[in-house]
């Protein structure tokens, strides 16, 4: 006869016990979690036949701003709130779900595979949009002017170096609009094969992370050809294929091409952001409350005309965000100046304002009316 096992199983500790119980909450909790989220993507669905019936848009970019602020706002009175950097990721992917249901949403943006600016648009629009990157600013444009997407990313400004100038002259000749913003956080790190700087010969960069970095590549690599190419992620790309180049990228393009992360957070300056503006077609986008308020004009050349502009916005109390000149491609000695109002375009004083400005302008274009990124 088998001799019996007299050893008792050890009984489950006070804490394994709590930590039972805490799981099967968690379970109820994503089990109701998935319930609403079924209903949501019913009243979704249901929202897509209302929209073909009407015609209406499938991204409202203020509708969905308007739902992350409130959401925000109830956030931040709950007993225990969520991270807000959590909250947004999680809802931008739920609101991703919800355009994916109603269309496929194709946005393009400054490639290759590994730029600031794909990161930027995966930010704004979640994991279910289809991103296609195309070579330069010039031909995002041109994707959405020629439908071959529905909307572009294109980097506008950064805090260092201020307007990208392609982007300028882009909207110069484009119909497109500013449908919304983003801000990015931008951590430069120095990408090749070696860790011995003294074997680089030649580092390749787009022209605005060259001039983010000027500092620390004077220092650190004085004698290295500073080469420009139409983005970061271009100069990894080309990088990889020699092995005393190197490349200014994000550190995550690294592992995408290869290469080795040389050395990290080499911009001048600790708070590096960059501006990345959301452009679509003017024709499918109608006027809508806003917070910020994009222009593009021209003056003739005499004294005192930049002042005669700025005085209807005086008076009406409106804040001038931002002021900044370009010259004009094509046109010696002309500029076209770019303006950030503070306000919304349907707002009655704003728009006399704006026509007052008109008058004193050889052309004015209003470039969008849109909700301000949120600062992180």
């Amino acid at each position: 006869m088998a001799k019996k096992d007299t050893k008792d199983k050890a009984a489950p500790t006070r804490g394994q016990a709590s930590l039972a119980v805490f799981r099967r909450r968690l379970d109820r909790i994503d089990a109701e979690l998935l319930k609403l989220l079924s209903e949501r993507t019913s009243v979704v669905l249901q929202v897509k036949e209302a929209k073909q019936a009407t015609g209406g848009r499938i991204w409202v970019p203020e509708r969905e701003a308007a739902q992350l602020q409130r959401l925000s706002r109830l956030n931040r009175k709950s007993e225990t709130p969520v991270p807000e950097g959590a909250l947004s990721s999680i809802f931008g992917e739920v609101l991703s779900a919800s355009r994916a249901l109603q269309r496929d949403l194709r946005v393009a943006y400054l490639g290759p595979q590994g730029t600031y600016s794909e990161l930027a648009a995966h930010e704004h629009f979640g994991s279910q949009a289809e991103f296609v990157p195309v070579s330069n600013i010039a031909a995002i444009f041109d994707a959405v002017e020629k439908k071959q997407v529905e909307l572009g990313v294109v980097p506008f400004e950064n805090s260092t170096e201020g307007i990208v100038g392609q982007a300028i002259d882009a909207f110069v000749e484009s119909p497109l609009r500013i449908l919304g913003e983003r801000q990015l956080d931008i951590r430069h790190a120095l990408l090749g094969h070696t860790k011995n700087l003294g074997q680089v010969r030649r580092v390749l960069a787009h022209p605005q992370a060259i001039a983010q970095c000027r500092n620390w590549l004077e220092v650190h690599l004085p004698h290295a050809e500073l080469r420009e190419v139409s983005s970061n992620a271009a100069a990894a790309q080309q990088a990889a294929r020699t092995k005393s180049s190197a490349a200014i990228a994000s550190a995550s393009a690294a592992s995408r091409y290869r290469l080795e992360v040389l050395q990290e957070g080499i911009q001048d300056l600790s708070r590096n952001v960059t501006r990345f503006v959301v452009v679509g077609d003017a024709d499918q986008v109608a006027p809508v409350p806003g917070e910020k308020i994009s222009i593009l004009f021209s003056v003739k050349n005499e004294v005192g005309v930049l002042a005669r502009i700025l005085a209807p916005l005086a008076r009406a109390g409106i804040d001038v965000l931002k002021v900044e000149s370009r010259p004009k491609r094509g046109h010696l000695w002309d500029y076209v100046f770019f303006m950030d109002l503070c306000g919304d375009l349907e707002d009655r004083n704003v728009g006399r304002a704006v026509a007052a400005i008109r008058k004193h302008c050889v052309w004015l274009k209003v470039l969008g009316s849109y909700a301000a990124a949120q600062p992180k």
